[in-house]
């Protein structure tokens, strides 16, 4: 058994410990509720803009890489196109290294005039043909070499926007984290249920903003996941896409494209209509007019698809609305 002396210097070495690990001698407090709400306002506006710019490069990269992909799919064509030109021309020089080349010498006289005249309207034949096939032949040359230039300048641009694309998740990822963090301390943290059915809508839209807002009122208690489409998960654009597309109209991925895609679409923030989109200030945000003074929209993480009032908190984000 350890002796006194023994317990009162563990004892001491153990406070020591303590002491060092909080140079304050004091456990350190967790933020109020107030202040880790106050900061969890900030955080979620900082999470909008980052988010918005995520898709934003996601979406440069897809594009760029369907315009290599049908680039490639182009240059394998030329490709065969140019192995069948070369295959010709050196069948023929082939044939000409074997037999001497094909001049009207090799038949004048050899035969009767009329004859003679024939193989000769053959040779010019054969010759105007073989010139084709290497005018042909070079400008398919050619046209292969720009195409893999531009393939190469498509595939750069690709590479710049998977390293974008790279470094904007980083920093969303390190604000998911903290976001997590606070929404579990405060109780506020919604898995969600991505096979949720809804609810049903039953306000006053008609035409394609009542499918359009059908479709947003059944996505309604699956997860807010940034960059998601769907079907389990969705962002705030990608919802208001997915459940246009369901309508029969299709409308750009991100917040900032389909604002600007809507730039002869606006409406007043007074006339609105159900089906409108309304997009927060700085665009980093945005959902859809459910009609009777509400929204349906996909907030932010931690929380889920949902319907919300538009009270004056909401109203004083808002930048505009676009009709589709």
């Amino acid at each position: 058994m350890p002796t006194r002396l023994g317990q009162t210097a563990m004892a001491a070495a153990l406070a020591s410990a303590v002491l060092l690990s909080n140079p304050g001698g004091a456990a350190a407090t967790p933020p109020s509720p107030a202040k880790a709400r106050a900061k969890l306002v900030k955080l979620n506006e900082q999470a909008d803009d980052l988010v918005e710019r995520h898709n934003q490069a996601t979406e440069a990269y897809k594009s760029a890489k369907k315009k290599y992909d049908a680039l490639n799919t182009e240059i394998g064509r030329k490709d065969d196109r140019v192995a069948t030109l070369r295959r010709d021309l050196v069948t023929a020089a082939v044939g000409d290294y074997q037999t001497g080349p094909l001049t009207w010498q090799r038949f004048a006289f050899q035969n009767s005039p009329e004859t003679t005249l024939s193989s000769m309207a053959s040779l010019d034949q054969i010759a105007q043909d073989r010139a084709a096939k290497v005018l042909a032949f070079e400008a398919t040359t050619k046209d292969l070499r720009d195409s893999r230039a531009a393939a190469k300048r498509v595939l750069a641009d690709a590479d710049a926007a998977r390293d974008k694309v790279r470094g904007e998740k980083e920093k969303v990822e390190k604000l998911v984290k903290e976001q997590t963090k606070l929404l579990r301390r405060l109780g506020a943290f919604k898995t969600g249920d991505p096979n949720s059915t809804g609810i049903p809508y039953t306000g006053p839209a008609s035409g394609n903003a009542r499918l359009a807002l059908q479709f947003a009122f059944a996505q309604i208690g699956k997860p807010y996941q940034y960059g998601a489409v769907g079907p389990g998960s969705y962002d705030c654009s990608s919802l208001t896409q997915a459940a246009w597309r369901s309508a029969g109209v299709e409308i750009p991925r991100t917040t900032y494209t389909q604002w600007s895609w809507g730039a002869n679409r606006h409406v007043p923030l007074d006339a609105l209509q159900p089906g409108d989109l309304l997009f927060s200030k700085g665009l980093g945000h945005m959902g859809m007019y459910a009609g009777d003074g509400k929204m349906v929209h996909a907030p932010q993480t931690g929380d889920v698809v949902k319907v919300v009032d538009l009270d004056d908190y909401w109203r004083n984000r808002l930048l505009g609305a676009v009709r589709p």
